[in-house]
């Protein structure tokens, strides 16, 4: 969108400069509007003047700006941008040495000078309003934190695109709340109640649990005299917590609770008792209290004890015992685990029993970290800190049942001299062994750590009683039946948190000495800590080994995993634990995952290889995540650890018949997904039928399922051709080519089908060898590569020919008339291209027989005969709206707009137009609604308007990725410069021929470049 308006005058008009970005990007200079211009050239001159005074490498600018998608032309575009910037913001006669934007090394520089921003202005009075409010000046608080908020009234930087500006719009918001936050205190503080109300409500919580801002809410509705409301407030806010974040309120909150209850007037107004008015304006301190809060308050000399406690055995009457720490030794080193230690050691709630639990794969840490934050809690528990370890994952003789731990607690609480209640072991009294354990603790505030524990049966019975008390269960499987506090999934480590495990296990010296060694290590053993404390651990036994050879031996998956095995100590083994305590249906499940081609995978793919249903399939790899032998990292999409999925691989291997049924039928699903998101249709593939018993309603759900996986897709393919499905390898790559390349995924077509032409000559459908060199053919097509596609398409044509295949023939004779006519060889285009339209009439394909179509038109039309191209676009459009395929109907439209446009049929080629860019969104194809949208603008250019013209061209702009062809790029840009020259706005214009001109291989489409060249020397004045 462009800022000029016509009021505008030029920007070398005298006066200081003004610049602001609390609301719509503007200038001014002496009071008068500059035009900034579009709203990229905006987000330039915002990310430059947010990162000022520092110089902005161009990388980083175009991060600010562009985000994961930069421009075709990479910083190669920048300089216009900034020409454009200081053309409009420069003082006249400035120069380039008193610019405001200084050009340095690699990047930009915003030089602020006499500048003033709001920026500017809004820190000046928040620090203010800050600096008066800790001096008591409330009344000057007030005033400077109003005039920030004035200044935050509207939405920032609104429609700038890029991560800095939608970073800072999120940075101001907060900074908005903190504003309100602060006017709210000092409102309140002066016995303003009602309108500190005001403020606090045009405050929404930055989150469901912002606890400091509902704490103020609470202050003003009781200074209110609205008590019952701000009891309400604190139960809603408990609320949220409990239910989103497993935790009860924060102490500052706990305290403002308390205090509205017992109406402590000081500690919540500022003030003593008395009237709702004025009063002192001491700030109230809410600072956490230094007075063990969190411990049972002693009983009062007169408390009685309490009745009907349970008594099992009179002469077993709970006697003072010494404090008892069972823990195991803290590990030497813990890594990467700062948060997880955070959440288990936050404070709890003092009246109640906590609970918290901790699951994680096999191997990911999960004693060590309960243990160090046990360790860290345990001066706050006076009573005890007790360990117990169910060995849910040992040989069966090993595991400690609930009767068995008990007994073990109960002497540990009681002492060893004591008599337990049913000592015999013939005696199974369940029960009265869980009132005995409560009434032994009901007094007592312990910390219990429960390791290894694989149900919530085996855990409620070791439940203390004690208000007060703490506990940590920790195992593979998640404990849903539990009632829980926190529950806590343990990730293997990051990447740099592994590599520092490494270097605190081997020494930093070793370490350091081979970087890249070290993190291929930590990459080979996936995070896991067992599995780098055990690599360490060899490489600690070997010192002749350097971290190089020993990633070398792990490079194989399987030979990987059975490199990580130190003494008694194996990754596999911990995983056959899992795998061995599986039900026998999951234990399918798990060797079937093996057999997937990706690491990532969903119902539906499990579901194929299983035969049953997606709901069955999906309610299976729940349990495998409750398991910890999968996880999900979104819902519904599911991923195998790579160890994890190493021993799956395994375990699939030693069942070969029923992996090669799972590989085929996994194999086949993701034919048949590709084959209903093509353009051809499920029907127009010849060969290779025999697919998954899944079907995909439309081609939109196959296409979405496809989309899922990303970019998995040429794994897909690699797996196949490595497993030695050749068939499946190639009728995949074959299917996928529509599907990634409406994406602009070129490279992933690329590299999907070499690997498939690979293994194509080895395949029993000898269809591939020439289909496949079709597609190439059509990738290069979509990219403009109209040279290296008709290569193809000769090549497929000799292949059919050998093979007697007619309908790879009569595509790859139509390729080459598609591929020939841009390139100015019209009439051995429009032959190629009548004798693909004969023989497709014979074979019923409809794909083959619109595309064909489509190109006589198109070169029809550019001969002048543009309604005989129109009777050619009528019969394709026909066959792609009997197709119902929105993309190949999209690209026809465009192919029918064109000769409209070229008729002088303005209004109904813009129809046409919009309908196309429409269902090219549809399709999420960038391309082609790149290309419809271009064309859309040069139909508002015709009609003479230009502005509407330069919004669209910008629009058609921004679709564009790292991924979008040159010869797509290089069109849209020559159809932009030509509006702006029609404008009047000539050196945009010629900036945009020029960027078109450098792009990449920009001189492999000679008829753009000549286009591009010859609109810039009409420009300059000096036509070639």
């Amino acid at each position: 969108m462009d800022a000029t308006g016509p009021d505008t005058k030029p920007a070398g008009a005298e006066g200081r400069l003004r610049i602001e970005l609390l609301g719509p990007v503007r200038a001014r200079r002496a009071g008068t509007p500059l035009g900034l211009g579009p709203v990229r050239r905006q987000a330039v001159l915002a990310a430059l003047v947010l990162r000022a005074p520092d110089l902005v490498t161009y990388g980083q600018l175009l991060d600010d700006v562009w985000g994961t998608e930069p421009p075709g032309t990479g910083h190669r575009v920048l300089p216009s941008y900034v020409y454009a910037l200081r053309k409009a913001l420069d003082a006249p006669g400035a120069g380039p040495a008193r610019s405001v934007v200084e050009g340095g090394r690699g990047g930009y520089r915003f030089v602020p000078g006499e500048t003033r921003t709001d920026l500017a202005d809004l820190a000046e009075h928040t620090g203010l309003a800050r600096r008066a409010k800790a001096a008591g000046d409330l009344d000057g608080a007030l005033d400077h934190g109003g005039r920030a908020l004035e200044l935050l009234g509207a939405e920032p930087l609104p429609g700038l695109p890029g991560p800095l500006a939608d970073t800072e719009r999120h940075r101001l918001a907060r900074q908005r709340r903190a504003l309100h936050q602060d006017r709210a205190e000092c409102l309140l503080l002066l016995g303003r109640y009602p309108d500190a109300l005001d403020s606090l409500m045009a405050a929404p919580l930055a989150r469901p649990h912002d606890e400091p801002l509902a704490a103020l809410r609470m202050r003003a509705l009781y200074g209110s005299g609205r008590q019952a409301e701000a009891l309400s407030v604190y139960q809603e806010a408990r609320r949220r917590l409990l239910d989103e974040l497993g935790v009860e309120p924060g102490e500052e909150l706990r305290r403002v609770h308390q205090a509205v209850l017992r109406r402590e007037d000081t500690l919540l107004l500022g003030r003593a008792p008395g009237p709702r008015a004025g009063g002192d304006t001491a700030l109230p301190d809410f600072r956490p209290r230094q007075d063990h809060s969190t411990e049972p308050a002693a009983p009062e000399p007169s408390a009685a004890p309490p009745p009907h406690e349970p008594e099992p055995h009179t002469h077993t009457r709970l006697r003072p015992r010494p404090r008892r720490n069972e823990l195991p030794g803290d590990t030497a080193c813990l890594v990467g685990r700062d948060t997880e230690l955070a959440l288990l050691t936050a404070p709890v709630a003092p009246g109640a029993v906590s609970v918290m639990t901790i699951d994680g794969t096999a191997g990911v840490g999960k004693t060590a970290l309960v243990v160090r934050a046990a360790w860290t809690l345990g001066d706050s528990y006076p009573d005890g800190c007790l360990f117990v370890d169910l060995h849910a994952y040992g040989a069966a003789h090993e595991t400690v049942g609930p009767q068995r731990a008990l007994r073990r607690l109960l002497r540990t609480v009681r002492g060893s001299g004591e008599e337990l209640p049913y000592e015999s072991p013939d005696v199974d009294d369940m029960p009265e062994l869980v009132t005995a354990w409560r009434a032994a603790t009901s007094g007592l505030r312990l910390l219990l750590v429960v390791d290894n524990a694989r149900s919530a049966e085996q855990v409620r019975p070791l439940l203390p009683a004690g208000p007060g008390s703490r506990v940590m269960v920790a195992g593979r499987n998640r404990l849903p039946g539990l009632d829980a506090d926190l529950r806590l999934t343990v990730e293997p480590l990051a990447s740099g948190d592994a590599v520092g495990l490494f270097r605190e296990l081997l020494g930093k010296a070793r370490a350091d000495r081979e970087p890249e060694a070290a993190r291929e290590l930590a990459l080979r053993c996936g995070g896991l800590p067992l599995a780098l404390r055990i690599a360490g651990a060899r490489l600690q036994n070997r010192p002749s080994w350097t971290l190089a050879f020993l990633a070398g031996r792990m490079s194989d998956d399987t030979r990987g995993l059975g490199e990580l095995r130190a003494g008694d100590r194996s990754v596999e083994a911990a995983f056959r634990m899992s795998y061995d305590q599986l039900s026998p249906e999951l234990r399918r499940c798990f060797r079937a995952l093996g057999s997937a081609p990706t690491a990532r995978l969903d119902a539906l793919t499990l579901a194929a290889m299983l035969g049953g249903s997606g709901e069955d399939a999906e309610a299976l790899l729940e349990d495998l995540v409750d398991a910890s032998l999968l996880q999900e990292p979104h819902p519904g999409r599911y991923r195998l650890h790579d160890l994890v999925r190493a021993h799956a691989r395994r375990l699939a291997a030693e069942a070969p018949v029923e992996a090669a049924a799972d590989r085929a039928a996994v194999l086949r699903l993701y034919t048949a997904a590709g084959r209903a998101a093509s353009d051809w249709g499920p029907e127009t593939f010849p060969t290779g039928h025999e697919v998954s018993g899944l079907t995909f309603s439309a081609w939109g759900e196959a296409s979405a399922w496809l989309n899922a996986a990303g970019g998995d897709l040429v794994d897909v393919v690699a797996f196949a051709a490595a497993a030695g499905e050749f068939d499946h390898a190639c009728r995949i790559a074959e299917a996928l080519v529509d599907h990634l390349a409406r994406r602009g995924h070129f490279h992933e077509c690329r590299a999907a089908l070499e690997h498939a032409l690979a293994c194509a000559d080895m395949t029993t459908d000898r269809r591939m060898p020439s289909s496949l060199r079709i597609c190439r053919g059509i990738v290069d097509v979509y990219q403009g590569r109209f040279r290296q596609a008709g290569e193809w398409f000769a090549e497929a044509v000799r292949y059919a020919r050998c093979q007697g295949d007619p309908r790879d023939r009569a595509r790859a004779i139509a390729g080459l008339g598609a591929a020939t006519w841009p390139l100015g060889r019209t009439e051995e285009a429009l032959a190629q291209l009548s004798e693909a339209v004969e023989l497709a009439a014979g074979l019923d394909d409809d794909w083959l027989t619109g595309m064909a179509h489509c190109n006589l038109g198109a070169i029809h039309s550019q001969r002048g005969l543009h309604e005989r191209a129109l009777d050619h676009y009528a019969t394709a459009l026909a066959l792609a709206e009997k197709n119902g395929r929105p993309r190949t109907i999209s690209s026809t439209l465009c192919f029918a707009a064109d000769a409209h446009l070229a008729l002088g049929r303005h209004a109904e080629a813009t129809e046409l137009l919009r309908r196309a860019a429409e269902l090219a969104r549809e399709a999420e194809d960038l391309p082609l609604r790149t290309a419809g949208l271009s064309r859309l603008a040069a139909a508002e250019h015709d009609q003479g308007d230009l502005r509407a013209a330069v919004d669209t061209h910008h629009e058609a702009l921004s679709t564009l990725t790292g991924r979008t062809s040159t010869w797509l790029e290089m069109g849209v840009r020559i159809g932009l410069g030509r509006t702006y020259a029609a404008a009047g706005r000539h050196a945009e214009a010629r900036q945009e021929f020029r960027t078109a001109l450098a792009l990449p291989g920009a001189g492999d489409h000679p008829r753009e470049y000549d286009r591009a060249r010859d609109a810039l020397g009409r420009s300059t004045g000096h036509p070639s």
